[in-house]
């Protein structure tokens, strides 16, 4: 991933993973100066998409807008997302239907859909320049159907979410993006090519307490991806969870 956007979390990875807590809180910032994805979940009124499709769906359109052309070199995104990702990586999930659904569709992003579910990734932009097609709509603590443990299909990766938080959708969509950002970031070009084959697609799923306890790389994040191929996510705590909660694991076996 040499020449990514993406080669600012990956050259921090393994370090943010093994700071104290403490290192990792969030702070109060000027939000002039922080950048944040919105991430835009269509929720339609009456609509129960599985939850496992919204969340693979938010995961997967992160990604697409930080591997999107326009975010290479010299491309229209690179400044933006140059920005958000050297900096702490903040999302927040927003929900919308209708007319508020179509009006986003107009900012820069990718929409994903995953079975029934519809979410769209923005480019990040500074908090105090948020769009109003953004910032009318509802912080995402959103419903959706809860649905039996997908099948991880051949090529992509299992995104656990861990079973000891109780996150909101919005929450748990953020982080998932997260998780395959890092992936991402962290494979070869060899693994990356055979990710774009299966369109980026990933599994999520609440991880069994076993699950968790084995994959759960500890104090060895390095030792994690490179044996198992686990990396992990870990929040500053600026919503729903204490700073240094690991909120879920990517798991990349190839084929």
């Amino acid at each position: 991933m040499t020449g990514s956007v993406l080669a600012p979390l990956a050259a921090r990875y393994t370090t943010w993973l093994t700071l104290p807590p403490g290192d990792t809180a969030a702070s109060e910032e000027d939000p002039t100066l922080v950048w944040v994805m919105p991430l835009v979940l269509r929720l339609e009124r009456g609509d129960r998409s599985a939850r496992s499709e919204i969340l693979a769906a938010a995961a997967t359109a992160s990604l697409l807008v930080c591997l999107d052309p326009r975010a290479e070199r010299d491309g229209a995104w690179r400044g933006p997302l140059h920005n958000w990702i050297s900096g702490r990586i903040r999302k927040v999930a927003r929900r919308a239907r209708g007319s508020h659904w179509r009006a986003v569709q107009q900012l820069p992003g990718v929409t994903v859909t995953v079975g029934a579910a519809e979410v769209r990734a923005l480019v990040p932009t500074r908090v105090a320049d948020t769009p109003r097609e953004v910032s009318r709509l509802q912080i995402s603590g959103g419903v959706a159907a809860v649905d039996e443990r997908p099948t991880v299909p051949p090529g992509v990766p299992s995104l656990l979410v861990n079973p000891a938080l109780d996150m909101s959708l919005g929450k748990t969509a953020a982080q998932v993006g997260h998780a395959t950002m890092t992936l991402a970031a962290m494979l070869d070009d060899g693994a990356l090519r055979s990710w774009a084959a299966a369109d980026y697609g990933c599994a999520v799923r609440d991880a069994t307490d076993d699950e968790w306890r084995q994959l759960a790389p500890g104090d060895d994040p390095a030792g994690a991806w490179r044996e198992r191929g686990v990396v992990a996510v870990r929040d500053a705590g600026f919503t729903e969870v204490d700073p240094g909660t690991i909120t879920v694991l990517g798991v990349w076996e190839p084929n």
